[in-house]
């Protein structure tokens, strides 16, 4: 498996810089021209976030917590928690809204059967939070508020995945401070402020070449490792 160092890099404009609205032009594309169902793009989403997070905390002995949403984003951080947990890790949610939209419970469901743990833990190595993402509206609930004051007091690494908790996607600033994003498919001009303090890194989720095509973008390089840094431009 390759290491952090190994991941191929890039500046956060080389393929181009989309909005989050046109990004979720970009997704229903998929899925109505290409048939390509959420659940395929949700299970390449969180096998990107394993792999991402494995690559950053090869001790399997750490412990690993996931801040899990009802809708999608969850989903994703599910199949993350799945997938590390069937790699040997030690997996733990927190779920503040029980809740689950449909697809996001088969998946928890999936993710328990893996070993997955529901103990929310106080002190864990890594702390990812799939919590809301893009459908995320400002104030947050007392549930996810609550959450977001104890993501922000864990000392130790943390993962967004994609839109971190608290995100104002109006002036780019977030509420939750993430050392890592992980972005899917395209960057997005409303994370641009984020790369001031966190480390971007692009997902490929599997959209095709033609669609980014359609967008104004160049399809980035996935085929190496799926993932790639984005670095600050100078």
């Amino acid at each position: 498996m390759r290491k952090p160092k190994e991941i191929p890099q890039v500046l956060i404009n080389q393929y181009g810089i989309l909005s989050i609205a046109d990004f979720r032009k970009m997704d229903t594309l998929a899925i109505e021209k290409y048939a390509l169902p959420i659940e395929l793009m949700m299970e390449n989403a969180g096998l990107q976030l394993a792999r991402l997070t494995s690559w950053l905390l090869p001790d399997k002995d750490k412990k690993i917590l996931i801040g899990i949403g009802r809708g999608n984003n969850g989903g994703g951080g599910l199949v993350a928690a799945r997938r590390l947990a069937g790699w040997g890790y030690n997996v733990y949610l927190d779920i503040p809204d029980k809740q689950l939209k449909p697809l996001p419970t088969v998946q928890l469901e999936r993710a328990f059967a893996f070993g997955v743990s529901h103990e929310i833990i106080e002190n864990p190595d890594v702390f990812i939070d799939a919590y809301l993402g893009f459908s995320q509206r400002l104030p947050l609930s007392p549930e996810y508020k609550q959450a977001l004051d104890k993501a922000n007091s864990f000392n130790c690494l943390k993962i967004s995945l994609d839109l971190p908790i608290g995100f104002d996607r109006h002036n780019g600033s977030s509420a939750f401070i993430p050392d890592i994003i992980l972005t899917l498919a395209a960057m997005k001009k409303e994370l641009l402020k984020q790369a001031d303090n966190a480390s971007i890194y692009l997902a490929d989720i599997g959209i095709p070449s033609n669609i980014y095509t359609e967008f104004g973008l160049r399809q980035p390089d996935f085929s190496h490792s799926g993932i790639i840094k984005l670095l600050k431009s100078k």
